[in-house]
C-alpha cells in the first residue's frame, strides 16, 4: 500500500461574530493553490473536510454548519488606499466545490486583526494602544470594508466586554464600516441596488405560491418575504424550520426564483450550483419570543424580527452581510423590512434573531429617482482560537 505524506500549511482558526474560519496567507499556500483554480478549492475543500457524506466534518477543519465550513485568504492589498485583500470561500458539507460568489460579514471582523498579527500591516500603523483602521479590500465583491480593531500593549486586544447574541463569551469589541454595500455589479437593473427596480415586487414561484418581495443587493444580495406569507410569525428557531424538509424546499424555491428576478442566474437550476447567495430572509414586526440561549427578548427592545437562511438551512443567529442587508433595507420607506419596522426614516435599527438581537445602522440616500447606501455599520468581536498549520495529504490537490 502506497503512502503519501502529509503536507504543513501555516494556518489559523479564528471566530469573527458568530462564525469561524480557517485563515491563510495567500504566501503560505502551496503554489499550485495561489491562484484560484481546481488546485486551490481541492486543497481547500481537504482541509475542511468536504464532502461529507456524514455530514459531520470529522475528518477536517470544517464545523459541519453553514457558519462553521469557511475559508479564507489574505494577502498585502494590491488596491490603493487599502491594507489587506480579502477572499472568503464558503464550504459545502456535502458538495464538491467552494462557493467563491459573496462574503462573510461576521469573518470581516477576524480579517483586520489577523492582519495586524501576521505582518499584512505596516507596523509603524499600529498604535500603542487604542484603535488601528484596516482598509480592507473584499476581492469578492469589490468592496471596501473599514475595521477598528482595539490594540493594547502593542498587540491586537481580543478579551473584552463586548457582548453578542450567539456568541458564548464576551470580548472586545471590532466596530466594521461596509463603504458602498450596494451595488455588486449584478442584476437586471444593472447593478442597482434594487436591481428589478421595485422597492417590493410580486414574486412568482410556480408550484408555491406568489410573494410581496423585496430583493436587494446590500451586503449580500438578499430576498425578503413576509414572515405569514411562510405561515410564521417570525419567531421560530432553528428546530422549527431545519427538520422541516417541505419548509426548506419552499424556502429554496424562492430563492432560486427570486436569484434568477435579481439576475444574479438565468435559470432555478443553476441556483444549486450557487448556494451562497442569494440569500432568502423572512420578517416580521416585533413579538415577544424566547431566544435560542432561553433569554427573553422582549417586542419592546426590538423594531423588527428578521430570520434568515444560510446555505439551506436557518442561521442560528444572523449573517453580518444579511445584517447589512437588513439596514440597508429597512432605512428605505417602501420595503418589507421598513414596513416590518413600522415604516419611516431608519437609520439605526435593532432586530430579533433566533439567538438575541442586534443593532446595526445604515446612510440610505435617493438620487435622481434611486436608492442607494453609502455606509452601513456593526460591531462584532473575533478571537484566535488555535494557530500553527494544518495539515493535508500531500496528493489531496
Amino acid at each position: 500500500m502506497s503512502q503519501v505524506p502529509q503536507i504543513r500549511i501555516p494556518a489559523t482558526y479564528l471566530r469573527g461574530g458568530t462564525s469561524k474560519g480557517v485563515f491563510f496567507r495567500l504566501e503560505d499556500l502551496p503554489p499550485a493553490a495561489q491562484v484560484p483554480g481546481k488546485a486551490r478549492d481541492a486543497l481547500l475543500l481537504r482541509v475542511i473536510g468536504s464532502p461529507d457524506p456524514y455530514g459531520k466534518h470529522t475528518d477536517g477543519m470544517g464545523g459541519a454548519t453553514s457558519s462553521t465550513s469557511k475559508i479564507v485568504i489574505l494577502s498585502k492589498s494590491k488596491q490603493p488606499g487599502h491594507d489587506v485583500d480579502y477572499l472568503y470561500g464558503q464550504v459545502p458539507i456535502n458538495d464538491s466545490f467552494i462557493d467563491w460568489s459573496g462574503n462573510c460579514g461576521n469573518l470581516s471582523s477576524a480579517v483586520g486583526p489577523f492582519a495586524i498579527t501576521n505582518g499584512l500591516l505596516d507596523p509603524a500603523r499600529v498604535p500603542r494602544d487604542g484603535l488601528c483602521t484596516v482598509r480592507i479590500w473584499q476581492a469578492n465583491i469589490d468592496k471596501t470594508i473599514v475595521a477598528h480593531v482595539p490594540i493594547s500593549n502593542g498587540e491586537v486586544q481580543e478579551t473584552g466586554d463586548f457582548e453578542l447574541d450567539g456568541v458564548t463569551f464576551p470580548a472586545a469589541e471590532v466596530r466594521l464600516e461596509f463603504l458602498d454595500p450596494a451595488d455588486e455589479g449584478e442584476g437586471e437593473g444593472g447593478g442597482a441596488m434594487f436591481p428589478t427596480g421595485n422597492l417590493m415586487d410580486s414574486l412568482e414561484v410556480p408550484g408555491v405560491g406568489t410573494f410581496k418581495a423585496t430583493m436587494i443587493n446590500a451586503g449580500v444580495p438578499t430576498i425578503f418575504v413576509d414572515a405569514a406569507e411562510l405561515g410564521y410569525d417570525g419567531t421560530e428557531l432553528q428546530g422549527a424550520i431545519n427538520e422541516d424538509k417541505a419548509a426548506l424546499a419552499k424556502l429554496e424555491a424562492i430563492r432560486a426564483h427570486g436569484a434568477v428576478r435579481m439576475g444574479l442566474i438565468g435559470d432555478v437550476a443553476q441556483a444549486a450550483g450557487r448556494p451562497l447567495t442569494p440569500k432568502v430572509a423572512f420578517v416580521a414586526s416585533p413579538k415577544d419570543y424566547v431566544s435560542s440561549s432561553g433569554k427573553l427578548v422582549p417586542a419592546a427592545d426590538i423594531d423588527l424580527l428578521a430570520r434568515a437562511m444560510s446555505m439551506g438551512k436557518l442561521h442560528h443567529a444572523m449573517m453580518g452581510t444579511a445584517s447589512v442587508a437588513i439596514a440597508a433595507a429597512a432605512a428605505v420607506p417602501g420595503t418589507l423590512v421598513n414596513a416590518a419596522a413600522g415604516g419611516g426614516t431608519r437609520e439605526v435599527i435593532t432586530f430579533g434573531h433566533p439567538s438575541g438581537t442586534l443593532r446595526v445602522g445604515a446612510e440610505a440616500e435617493q438620487v435622481d429617482g434611486q436608492w442607494t447606501v453609502t455606509k452601513a455599520v456593526m460591531s462584532r468581536s473575533a478571537r484566535v482560537l488555535m494557530e500553527g498549520a494544518v495539515r493535508v495529504p500531500g496528493d489531496a490537490f
